[in-house]
């Protein structure tokens, strides 16, 4: 938790002083019960320098994801941290995060929950992207902040990733080694914990094992900008559609970035739910390559849908909100 110096009380900070910006996308394994959904939502309005800009439930997938933006004041370390980096000294992104976390955490019980999209715990993952002058170092020194805060409030497993991890492991690299992807309910669904009692590998913040089944870990990474494009397959064969998939991804040999998967979305439908780096591939090529693989199969493909809003329109929606407040 940040520091709490009760003779020196924090000045109100307006986001029109600053130039540096932080936005945090949080992932919730819940969108079905609506008492929960409403306790992190609540939570999310602790504080009108944060904003939640953009939000997102699938009932299939049974999973929420709020995009917050707030600033950060940051001072360079001048060489007295570790490599110098630079130090976040204050941003209200983080008490309004831990307040939501918490929220979901004493709402939800990932061992009554199930869906169509894996997880490993109730707060599933946290990815932080600098906005406006922020820099990736900035959102790194962030997010590690953040990761031993829940680490320390919840007793959770958190594995970092990417730019927040020591030598930048992949969100893909951590997910496998935790058999993230392997489905354990109906062939195509995740029900309950999916984490055994002992981890497969340690964690980077936290206890070295599972304290909590009901909350299970969580992981913690920094990235540029990701934008979120499902595309529906008419099939209800996942394992088909599947094998499209690996046409898009960047790891498979497709499209330089993407990471995708095929993932149950109703009786007739399975979707390829990717996240795109828009500086290397864009919606349409995902779209292009789906429907052109897809095609050859003899599968129908509808228009994908973006489920986020872009950097830009998170930043001006941001500091609309935010300024009038100030």
């Amino acid at each position: 938790m940040e520091p709490h110096h009760a003779n020196k009380p924090r000045p109100k900070l307006s986001a029109t002083k600053h130039s540096k910006f932080i936005s945090c996308k949080l992932y919730i394994s819940e969108s079905r019960n609506a008492t929960a959904v409403d306790a992190v939502e609540r939570a999310s309005k602790s504080d009108p320098q944060v904003v939640v800009v953009s939000q997102f439930g699938d009932h299939h997938y049974n999973r929420f994801r709020y995009t917050l933006v707030s600033y950060i004041v940051v001072v360079d370390g001048g060489g007295s941290s570790a490599a110098g980096e630079a130090t976040v000294v204050h941003s209200p992104i983080r008490k309004v995060l831990l307040a939501m976390i918490e929220a979901a955490f004493s709402s939800i019980d990932l061992e009554s929950q199930s869906g169509a999209h894996p997880r490993i715990g109730v707060v599933d993952d946290l990815s932080f992207h600098p906005v406006g002058q922020a820099t990736i170092e900035d959102a790194a020194s962030l997010a590690r902040q953040v990761a031993s805060d829940i680490a320390c409030i919840a007793a959770v497993p958190v594995f970092l990733y990417a730019a927040a991890h020591p030598a930048g492991k992949s969100v893909g690299a951590v997910r496998r080694e935790l058999g993230y992807y392997r489905p354990n309910y109906r062939g195509n669904q995740w029900s309950g914990s999916v984490l055994p009692n002992v981890l497969p590998v340690k964690p980077d913040v936290g206890p070295a094992h599972v304290v909590s089944h009901k909350r299970g870990a969580t992981t913690v990474g920094v990235t540029p900008w990701i934008e979120n494009y499902n595309v529906p397959v008419l099939c209800k064969d996942v394992a088909t559609v599947r094998r499209i998939t690996r046409g898009v991804t960047g790891r498979s040999g497709g499209l330089p970035t993407v990471q995708a998967l095929a993932l149950f979305h109703g009786d007739d439908c399975t979707e390829i739910a990717c996240l795109l780096d828009p500086d290397h591939a864009s919606a349409y090529q995902v779209q292009t390559v789906v429907e052109q693989i897809a095609g050859d199969q003899g599968l129908e493909v509808e228009q994908g849908y973006y489920t986020d809003i872009t950097k830009d329109e998170a930043l001006d929606k941001y500091l609309k909100i935010a300024c009038a407040d100030d």
